[in-house]
């Protein structure tokens, strides 16, 4: 019988952002006319919910900047309300702040219009917005809430037997026997009607808390077969219906459906990540193609036994981001040569340091971390940048376009909890970046086309900030002498400092 594997998947705002796994926030990098800016979304954790917003210029030219909040695509993307005014720093006046409803689950986009000394500019930044989890009610607003509830319901009560019994009753006959009888009978019927409408309340709040928790950011789960030729396909999970309810946006999709409105991402359908448990210590970046049978597959590369945990990349029409994860156990395998853009990199057996510099040997060369003084901390927007420099020490000056783009960064926590797939434009998937751009008036796309067109530096650099503290490995690729190239390094989160008055 033929499988469907189906997307369990939401209809957001923003980022989770590009397609990404415990990492909801989106770090971007752009050009709005003039000014180079760096934006920073913190999503909120549930929607309807507040979205804080950060943004950095990178020169004290700019005045003012407002936001505000659109549908990605369609009639929603068109008709812009009046943008909020964010707050600039008194204290770094490159500094602005702002805070943004979000109300609907949905791929959106968010507008940025700078002002300044060299004139205006616009920015459009994807944005993924889901729920992160459900938050249950504050107890003390919960029990304020059930004695308003209470009180209402005996009024209601009481209301009744005043309105159908005692204020139509003869004063002499207020103490007749079947008055009484009337009295009781009112008011039973009136508990009974209490009680039935709330009933039918609490069915309804469960009914909508369970459709919400169904809405709730999980990534979708598949499973990975691999035939006796070495070919990878991806399946659905065992006992999985042909129709998944999660979906929360525009009705739910069958596999066939969504195949039929994906977005190439840098020039694939899907990107697919081997990653091997549990030192991360084998890293493999395919893209598989769909098959006639409509499912997407791939003949995998030389890979070394055990067990692998893959996270597998897909955008929608919509410009909706989306990652699954799957896991597979693997014999050592002789495969097929890579080809095209895919890649496979083994960890260094130790890590080179120099200082706050950390190096990694690459072919005919190496790659430089040059990380800034201090621990690394946590929900701490960072630009990560790495420098490329030939066996000599030389910056290189030969580095390719890898998929159109300067480099790769892929993030992964100890525990697989984080996956984040980053670019030197920062966390957004590049297909949404695309319909972000379309989005805008000619002007300002011609800016982003310019900013994409850049010669390429020895330096890679990306926008990202870790969503929670521990031990991260970071796998970055480039592409030089016609060779994909993978240097891996290791990084140690600390905790977010919080101000006292945040706590």
């Amino acid at each position: 019988m033929r499988k469907i594997l189906l997307f369990a998947v939401l209809l957001l705002l923003p980022a989770r952002a590009g397609a990404h796994v415990g990492s909801p926030d989106t770090f971007f990098e752009g050009n709005a006319g003039p000014y180079r800016l760096f934006v920073t979304v913190r999503m909120p954790e549930v929607i309807p919910g507040v979205a804080e917003v950060e943004i950095r210029s990178e020169s004290g030219a700019v005045s003012a900047i407002r936001v505000l909040p659109l549908r990605l695509s369609g009639a929603g993307s068109e008709y812009a309300p009046k943008p909020e005014l964010m707050e600039q720093s008194t204290n770094d006046p490159q500094f602005f702040s702002g805070r943004l409803w979000l109300m609907e689950f949905h791929a959106l986009q968010l507008r940025v219009e700078a002002e300044g000394g060299r004139g205006e500019g616009t920015l459009a930044v994807p944005l993924m917005a889901e729920a992160q989890r459900t938050v249950r009610m504050d107890r003390q607003l919960g029990s304020l809430l059930f004695a308003f509830m209470t009180f209402l319901a005996v009024s209601f009560v009481l209301i009744l037997r005043v309105a159908f019994g005692e204020a139509r009753l003869e004063p002499s006959a207020a103490s007749d026997s079947r008055s009484g009888t009337k009295l009781r009978w009112i008011t039973g019927v009136g508990v009974l009607l209490v009680m039935a409408i709330l009933y039918l309340g609490n069915t309804w709040w469960n009914a909508e808390a369970n459709g919400y928790s169904l809405g709730v950011m999980k990534p979708p789960i598949f499973r990975a077969l691999v035939d006796p030729a070495g070919r990878l396909s991806l399946l659905p999970p065992e006992g999985q219906s042909p129709v998944h309810a999660g979906l929360r946006f525009g009705g739910w999709l069958t596999w066939s459906e969504v195949l039929k409105n994906l977005r190439p991402d840098h020039g694939h359908l899907m990107h697919l990540f081997l990653v091997r448990l549990p030192g991360w210590d084998y890293f493999c970046h395919l893209h598989p193609e769909t098959d006639p049978k409509g499912f997407f597959s791939q003949s995998l590369p030389n890979l070394p036994s055990g067990r692998y945990q893959m996270f597998s990349d897909v955008v929608t029409d919509t410009g909706l981001a989306i990652t699954m994860v799957g896991q597979i156990d693997l014999s050592e395998l002789s495969g097929a040569p890579l080809r095209g853009d895919d890649s496979t990199a083994a960890a260094p057996p130790n890590p080179v340091t120099t200082g706050k510099q950390e190096v990694r040997a690459l072919l005919d060369g190496r790659m430089k971390w040059e990380r800034d003084p201090g621990p690394l901390r946590a929900r701490t927007a960072l630009r990560l940048r790495f420098q490329v420099e030939d066996r000599e020490g030389k910056p290189v000056l030969d580095l390719e376009p890898y998929m159109g783009m300067a480099g790769h960064l892929i993030v992964l926590r100890s525990d697989g909890n984080v996956f984040a797939h980053v670019h030197p434009a920062g966390s957004v998937a590049m297909a949404s970046l695309e319909l972000a751009e379309k989005s805008l008036a000619s002007a300002a796309m011609q800016d982003m086309a310019s900013m994409h067109q850049q010669p390429l530096s020895s330096e890679v650099a990306f926008p990202y900030g870790f969503p929670q503290p521990g031990d991260y490995r970071l796998f970055v690729q480039i592409k030089r002498m016609n060779q994909v190239q993978t240097a891996i390094f290791d990084a140690h989160v600390e905790p977010e400092v919080v101000a006292p008055n945040d706590q």
